[in-house]
């Protein structure tokens, strides 16, 4: 392994706020993520967060609650780990695990908004169980996320937007809202202006990003 990505592993492996599968923290960490953030605010998640871009906007424009982004790759974490230094941010955290694992980390009713942005969106039909809006993750998150708490969906691919509504319909989930332009709706507001990455990279050569935004009871 390169020395660069060796740092930035033992970088992260020192850093309180990264959880990481291996940690001797992680057994204690289920139902104690208010210690990590050292307040009782709300907890919103992100799924797959690669660099940490959206976690971290998301956490610098909402101080009033705290952002966990989600992601496997470490050297990725590690980005967003520098970018939350930078702004001197105090309500972020990463928790490098895969996405299945969630409930080994995460409580009952620990978190209050989960967004999938920009989520691989798995075309073949035989991957249909591993997108991250099929009912085997829907399981999972139903289980950390409390009452009537908020599932949003950012996504360029039309495909993978038709699948996750049916899903949400046939699972009987509450659809607030939905567009298959973000851009050229009303529905911007719900999404506070903040953009991944790769969504400014392709904003305009996608057909329109598409949204979700849904709850479950």
């Amino acid at each position: 392994m390169p020395r660069k990505k060796l740092k930035k592993f033992k970088e992260i492996q020192n850093d309180e706020r990264v959880i990481e599968y291996n940690d001797q923290n992680s057994q204690f960490i289920k139902g104690n993520w208010q210690q990590i953030f050292k307040n009782q605010n709300p907890i919103v998640m992100e799924l797959g967060c690669g660099y940490g871009e959206y976690t971290i906007a998301m956490a610098e424009k909402f101080k009033d609650k705290n952002f966990l982004g989600v992601d496997v790759k470490g050297d990725r974490i590690w980005k967003g780990l520098q970018m939350g230094r930078e702004l001197k941010l105090e309500n972020f955290a990463f928790l490098r695990t895969k996405i299945e694992n969630l409930e080994t980390f995460i409580d009952k009713n620990e978190i209050s908004e989960i967004w999938i942005t920009f989520p691989d969106p798995r075309p073949k039909q035989r991957d249909a169980k591993r997108r991250l809006t099929s009912p085997r993750f829907l399981g999972i998150y139903q289980q950390i996320l409390q009452k009537n708490g908020i599932l949003n969906l950012k996504t360029d691919d039309l495909d993978l937007f038709n699948f996750s509504l049916e899903t949400f319909q046939h699972l009987n989930l509450e659809i607030v809202c939905q567009t298959t332009d973000l851009y050229n709706s009303d529905l911007q507001k719900y999404t506070f202006g903040v953009m991944t990455r790769y969504e400014k990279q392709f904003l305009n050569s996608c057909g329109g990003i598409k949204f979700i935004k849904t709850k479950f009871a």
